[in-house]
């Protein structure tokens, strides 16, 4: 057995250990990687035999086609072969020696103008038995046996912690439209009244009717429709069978985005079409206008809404921005209101709560009892997938979609206050 099948078959038997931990989809064992290793490393040692006597062939071809070609007619001043170490060949060297009998007959050197020596060839020093270096980025050297270890990692770019959902109610429903009674107009009539000193009330003076003061209501029928979110990505059949991770990145992404969309909606929708209709497009909910500064402003808002609005508030949102405005405010003596950095708990404004949302919109905060608006899921995140899509079945891929049903509304508008920050 020659070397090359010699260096074959130690990698086949690598190979071999490496297939048979593939197909019981497991890691190496300790001992089978350290069998593995070996044989590769024996196999390395021989293709670098095997390299260092290719370049040994070629060298001596071409010195003994070079050496023809000086004894039929080169002139002899060209280098001849000597051997012995650098300086030694140098010496050594035809033209160095007729240079030298021209400036120093004598054999020695004298301190006068002596001029440049001839240029001398020689062969490179240490080109016999010179060994290359093995790496491991030369895809020709070491590195054809690098085998990448696959981590398992996958990291997403990542997306906005969405808060609303947790902050408001949430109910079901099982029809297109949501319907709910809201009052308009609450009894507000009572009032004290003197006992009746008359059978029949004729006008005359000191007669006391006892009548008592009625009172009167108001309500309306509001409809909420429900909307539906959705999102698609197309792949290939063969995609989601070679790799099976990519199904569940594909669901998880289409779900994420849906939840994205509805936080967004349910901040901001303009209730155009099939938009929801977002907090800050909803009739009857109350403003708080600037006043002074941030403190004072956002206390008023307190107020209004317990006064106003009949509500005592659950929670703020406040964008991540405007928040930080907030946190670094600093009374005359530059020490912070919200204890500065090593502040511990849960944040809080004027004893409330608050929340962070990427989707409330900067400049602006609301305070609400939140509970009072209300999330009706119709349909919650689905996940479907199918080939009748245009021409897809014939091209072998499949639409994946992701789709959500609900209805949003607030049944007490009066209950939240959206609070200018400058």
């Amino acid at each position: 057995m020659n070397k090359k099948e010699r260096m074959l078959n130690l990698l086949e038997k690598a190979q071999v250990i490496v297939d048979g931990a593939e197909a019981e989809e497991r890691s190496l064992a300790d001992e089978e990687h350290e069998q593995a290793m070996k044989l590769i490393g024996d196999a390395m040692q021989i293709r670098d035999e095997i390299k260092t006597d290719e370049r040994d062939t070629e060298l001596k071809t071409s010195l003994g086609k070079l050496l023809g070609d000086l004894q039929q007619g080169e002139p002899q001043s060209q280098p001849q072969e000597a051997k012995g170490t650098l300086g030694e060949r140098f010496l050594a060297d035809q033209a160095w020696q007729a240079w030298k009998k021209q400036v120093a007959p004598s054999g020695q050197f004298t301190s006068g103008r002596l001029g440049m020596s001839p240029a001398v060839m020689v062969k490179s020093f240490g080109l016999w038995g010179r060994k290359e270096l093995i790496t491991g980025l030369d895809s020709t050297s070491a590195g054809v046996f690098v085998v990448t270890d696959q981590t398992g990692i996958y990291e997403q770019i990542g997306r906005y912690p969405t808060v609303l959902r947790d902050l408001i109610s949430i109910r079901q429903t099982t029809s297109d439209v949501v319907e709910y009674v809201r009052q308009t107009a609450q009894v507000t009539q009572a009032a004290p009244t003197a006992e009746a000193n008359v059978k029949y009330v004729t006008g005359a003076t000191g007669e006391i009717s006892g009548e008592k003061p009625q009172g009167t209501m108001a309500f309306e029928r509001v409809s909420e429709t429900v909307k539906t979110v959705a999102v698609y990505v197309g792949a290939t059949k063969r995609a989601l069978a070679d790799a099976a991770q990519i199904r569940g990145i594909i669901d998880q992404e289409l779900r994420e985005d849906l939840v994205d969309c509805l936080e967004d909606q349910l901040f901001n929708g303009n209730g155009v079409g099939e938009n929801f209709t977002g907090l800050a497009n909803q009739a009857g909910t109350l403003v708080q206008a600037f006043n002074t500064d941030i403190l004072t402003t956002t206390r008023q808002a307190l107020t209004t809404l317990l006064v106003t609005g009949r509500q005592i508030p659950t929670a703020w949102t406040f964008s991540p921005t405007d928040w930080e405005t907030v946190e670094l405010l600093q009374d005359a003596e530059n020490r912070y209101y919200w204890g500065g950095p090593l502040a511990q708990g849960p944040p809080r404004m004027w004893g409330v709560p608050v929340v962070q949302s990427f989707h409330q919109t900067a400049g602006s905060a609301w305070l609400a009892n939140w509970r009072k608006a209300v999330l009706w899921d119709r349909e919650q995140a689905t996940i479907t997938a199918t080939d009748s899509h245009d021409d897809w079945f014939i091209r072998n891929m499949v639409a994946i979609l992701a789709e959500m049903r609900a209805a949003f509304g607030l049944i007490r508008p009066s209950g939240f206050i959206n609070v200018e920050l400058a």
